[in-house]
């Protein structure tokens, strides 16, 4: 076994390979960009070196500088976890040819998956089902047209290099085709530097169903059964599971040996994962084969009882496939596991990533029943230039019914401040009968997104009148807690029930939730309060809020609320919903423009991609006028009006901060 390994990663992966490492008795180094000098896997490695800039091509996506660390440093082996190099063929070459041992699959095998286009026709050579389509070389559009006819709509057309989701674009008529082709190929060519594109059938209603394979270097390979993960958005998966509710043992069976069919396609050794897609009626056909570790292989690891890093590791090592293993053609799933991922972002602003300082995050403990793999703790910043996961919450229990509720639990004690969150979505989506019933299909989520977001709409004045409940409790903790009020806590000057000489006390408490501002008019102090939310009045009696839960007499009946805030939130749980109201003052001024009216603003730092018109052009409202790349994502900006561009204040290629103006209008 090796004495000590390099992680060629950083984030909730490095840290995952990490505590593995550990519990075998093996040496880390980690790897850091400027950005993460502070990261935690940074803090966790028994050794970290920095590697060069804040952006992946000038850190960890030069594989000349980790091989250099690994050299300097003495290790004898690179785990690329996920992302960044983990699928590179010329980086996992060069580390053999220095003599260290790249812990995934060979160049070679790497390279016969880099191509989907390639991968597909290998596939059909080794009886391996898949969809048909078109994977010519020749990218004639006019050709691509034919082709598209002649395989019928809807259709997909797909980057034949790459993955995550990206240069990927479902046509359903033939007078789309020519319009997605562009944007497929430029997203392509933007993200992997080439545009060559495939074109496949669309199977209605999917199913996204994986199956990790395991290869070792005697030629032994296995599956370790399925994860489903069909639960997806815009091509990203939002929960995984296994096992799958919609794999019979037949299937299982089927699916199974064409995964191990497809892994030997390609002498495949270490972890990989061969993803179908799947009809309804249980048909199936070939997608791709990722060559490393999945984000969602916990939830394998929590069924099969394993460690599917260690196993990693050994492989590497030149270790055959555990006897036990090799012999069990299937391994029995223990009980159930599901996995959701925590990310920084708005999903009331299409899911906007967001980025900024972590100034409470509470994850449930971990147990028998509740696994965390997170990159970051409460006081880390989630930073612009990578990935905005927060963690991943992975739960177990005997029964599928019973793991989403452990997971319902488990997001319910999640408490996040600072930059907006997924938590609110996630616990929707875990309520929802297309994921309890087990028949959610990979474009549910982007046909019925409504249904998994607040809806706007009366918010319940008791909730309003609870929240207003904290904003009081807490201005008044605040204002006896000042040096002033120690010295005469019982000083009326100290008080901060809003009484004043000639009226009695009242404050104005401002909420927003759902976009809308609320303004309550509250009498009183200490616990006890009358609100006015428009024309409603409440009585609030006995209110009492400290760690973490808030009770109260609110119109004549007793409550209890899990309640967390700060200056800028208050957050409510009922134990089923989460109720989020930003704190307003009451008299701030409110300021108009920003990207509004004659300007467009980037909503986050970021890289200009691409941009569309020049000055003096007229445009309509709506209009796409500069695509922009920020924390992995694609954003159009898009004309607030109808007018003449009067500047344009970013070129392609360029990198803006948040807020900056890239276009101007001419007044009206």
């Amino acid at each position: 076994m090796f004495k000590k390994v390099l992680i060629a990663n950083r984030g909730e992966i490095a840290c995952r390979v990490i505590r593995t490492c550990r519990r075998l008795g093996i040496g880390t180094v980690a790897v850091y960009s400027e950005a993460d000098a502070t990261a935690q896997h940074v803090r966790q490695a028994d050794e970290a070196w920095p590697i060069g800039g804040s952006r992946p091509a000038e850190s960890y996506l030069c594989g000349d500088k980790i091989l250099a660390v690994a050299k300097a440093s003495g290790a004898q082996a690179i785990h690329p976890g996920y992302g960044f190099l983990s699928e590179n063929a010329d980086f996992a070459e060069a580390v053999e040819a220095a003599g260290l041992t790249f812990i995934g699959p060979s160049g070679a095998s790497m390279r016969k998956m880099g191509s989907k286009a390639g991968a597909k026709i290998l596939m059909q050579q080794h009886g391996v089902p898949v969809v048909p389509g078109y994977t010519g070389e020749d990218q004639d559009p006019a050709l691509l047209a034919r082709e598209a006819e002649r395989i019928g709509f809807p259709l997909m057309i797909k980057a034949a290099h790459g993955g995550g989701g990206k240069g990927m674009r479902i046509v359903r008529h033939a007078g789309e085709f020519a319009a997605n082709l562009e944007s497929c190929q430029r997203e392509a060519r933007n993200a992997f530097g080439r545009d060559r594109v495939l074109l496949e059938r669309y199977v209605e209603k999917p199913r996204h169903i994986e199956f990790q394979v395991f290869g070792d270097r005697s030629g032994n390979i296995i599956h370790l059964n399925e994860r489903e993960c069909s639960a997806q958005r815009r091509y990203q998966k939002v929960l995984e599971e296994a096992p799958s509710p919609f794999v019979t043992p037949e299937l299982r069976t089927r699916m199974g040996d064409a995964a191990i069919a497809a892994a030997r396609a390609i002498d495949y050794a270490n972890a990989g994962t061969v993803e179908f897609i799947v009809g309804q009626g249980g048909d199936f056909y070939f997608m791709e084969i990722n060559t490393r570790l999945q984000v969602e292989h916990p939830v394998t690891e929590l069924t099969l009882n394993l460690d599917l890093v260690e196993l990693q590791l050994r492989v590497a090592a030149g270790e055959p496939l555990p006897a036990s293993l090799i012999r069990n053609k299937s391994v029995p799933a223990d009980g159930h596991a599901i996995e959701l991922r925590l990310y920084a972002e708005d999903p009331s602003q299409n899911f906007l990533p967001g980025s900024g300082r972590l100034t409470r995050l509470r994850l449930p403990e971990p147990s028998r029943h509740v696994r965390i793999d997170g990159g970051v703790i409460e006081g880390d910043t989630v930073t612009i230039f990578y990935d905005p996961m927060i963690a991943k919450l992975i739960v177990w229990d005997r029964t599928r019914a019973d793991a989403l509720q452990r997971m319902r639990e488990a997001l319910a004690s999640t408490q996040i401040t600072g930059p907006k969150s997924n938590v609110e979505f996630l616990e929707r989506l875990v309520r929802h009968p297309a994921v309890t019933d087990g028949t959610i299909d990979t474009g549910y989520l982007d046909r019925h997104l409504d249904e998994f977001l607040p809806q706007p709409g009366a918010t319940d004045a008791r909730l309003l009148a609870a929240a207003a409940s904290i904003v009081l409790l807490d201005q008044e903790r605040k204002a006896t807690a000042t040096p002033g009020a120690a010295a005469d806590p019982h000083s009326p000057w100290n008080s901060a029930d809003g009484w004043r000489l000639g009226h009695p006390g009242k404050r104005v408490v401002v909420l927003v939730c759902a976009g809308e501002t609320i303004e309550i008019a509250a009498h009183g102090a200490a616990g006890r309060y009358t609100f006015d939310i428009g024309s409603t009045r409440l009585e609030v009696r006995h209110a009492h809020w400290q760690e973490s839960a808030f009770s109260a007499e609110i119109d004549g009946a007793a409550q209890r609320l899990h309640a967390t805030a700060d200056a800028n939130q208050v957050v409510l749980h009922d134990g089923t919903t989460r109720h989020s109201f930003e704190r307003v003052q009451a008299f701030a001024y409110t300021a108009t423009g920003g990207g509004g009216g004659d300007r467009v603003a980037a909503p986050m730092p970021g890289r200009i991609v691409l941009t569309k018109v020049n000055a003096g052009d007229a445009v309509i409202e709506g209009q796409e006028l500069i695509i922009m790349e920020a924390m992995k994502m694609e954003i159009a900006l898009r004309a607030p009006r109808a007018g003449v561009i009067a500047a344009l204040q970013a070129q392609a290629g360029d990198f803006v901060d948040a807020d900056a103006i890239l276009v101007r209008l001419e007044a009206q």
